[in-house]
């Protein structure tokens, strides 16, 4: 039988760099101009390893410089660093390291989810060339971003949420899984895949047949559950154990259609092929299995409206 083994060289050689290289940074200056100097490593020269190096290049290339969004990411991951040095080895191979949001991001999603027979460099290649060919889906990275730290009071900076916040990290791996899926054939696999190891990871299960719009924070993430042909509006806030789920009917549309700006409580379970309004708000708890009005509330088992 032919053994199998798992090339984590780049990640490695990446680490031994951030480590020698943060006993410089802390020692050197407390000024951050000397900080990033030394700790802003190139992979075509540190890494050895052909798929970061080629990572590397196609977010020089494709991804614009002048990203406010970005620039700030990596302004706040240095300001932690100087705060809590122990954080400059992650920091370093997870943001100060790359050249773009995208790659980054790419990076941290296929740490995530790749596991010992699914390559992390492999998957961050896919997810990297999908946010290459879609700028739909690089607009939005940035509008989920935006909107977890405006809406989310437990959001406490842009490089935490990238890097810490599960349910912005499920909604962008959804948003590969989706892409591949409608361009079905083979693609429905991998698309099928990646759910999968969302799921495992982050407890969130988002079929990628689901369509989910901008400006959407899934706030603690844990048993979030979307259906195949559910349809999600933009700037939604969805909390813990929110279901989006059927009524038992095996085929056809059969998932709810949430509109712009509705807030989802904890635990609301809202079933069927029915619409919730524009900012509508439904309370935690909620069993909702009929069509509530734009700009109503909600809430019980079974749901009644306020008035």
């Amino acid at each position: 039988m032919a053994a199998c083994t798992v090339d984590n060289s780049g990640a490695e050689t990446a680490k031994r760099f951030c480590s020698l290289e943060s006993k410089q940074c802390l020692s050197s200056s407390t000024s951050f101009c000397r900080f990033v100097k030394l700790c802003k490593p190139s992979f075509s020269n540190l890494v050895p390893n052909k798929s970061m190096k080629s990572s590397d290049n196609i977010s020089s290339k494709v991804f614009p410089h002048e990203d406010d969004l970005w620039f700030k990411i990596r302004e706040e991951a240095q300001s932690d660093v100087k705060l809590e040095p122990i954080l400059l080895n992650y920091y370093c191979f997870s943001v100060l390291s790359h050249n773009s949001l995208e790659s980054a991001l790419a990076n941290h999603l296929a740490m995530k989810l790749s596991n010992p027979s699914l390559s992390t460099d492999a998957l961050s290649q896919l997810f990297l060339s999908i946010f290459k060919e879609d700028h739909h889906i690089r607009k939005a990275i940035r509008d989920d971003l935006k909107a977890a730290r405006e809406r989310d009071p437990a959001c406490i900076s842009y490089v935490h949420c990238l890097l810490n916040l599960k349910g912005f990290l499920a909604c962008q791996a959804y948003r590969v899984a989706h892409k591949l899926w409608s361009q079905q054939g083979s693609r429905t696999v991998m698309a099928l895949l990646i759910q999968s190891r969302v799921s495992e990871v982050f407890a969130v299960d988002i079929h990628p047949g689901a369509k989910i719009g901008r400006g959407i924070v899934i706030d603690h993430a844990t048993g979030v559950v979307i259906g195949a042909t559910a349809v999600i509006g933009d700037n939604v806030t969805i909390l813990h154990n929110v279901t989006l789920g059927g009524t038992g009917k095996v085929s056809g549309d059969r998932h709810p259609k949430i509109g712009n700006g509705v807030l989802l409580g904890a635990g609301t379970k809202v079933l069927g092929n029915i619409r919730i309004g524009d900012e509508a708000k439904i309370g935690a708890g909620s069993v909702v299995l009929k069509e509530v009005p734009p700009r109503s509330t909600a809430v019980g088992n079974p749901s009644r409206l306020l008035v």
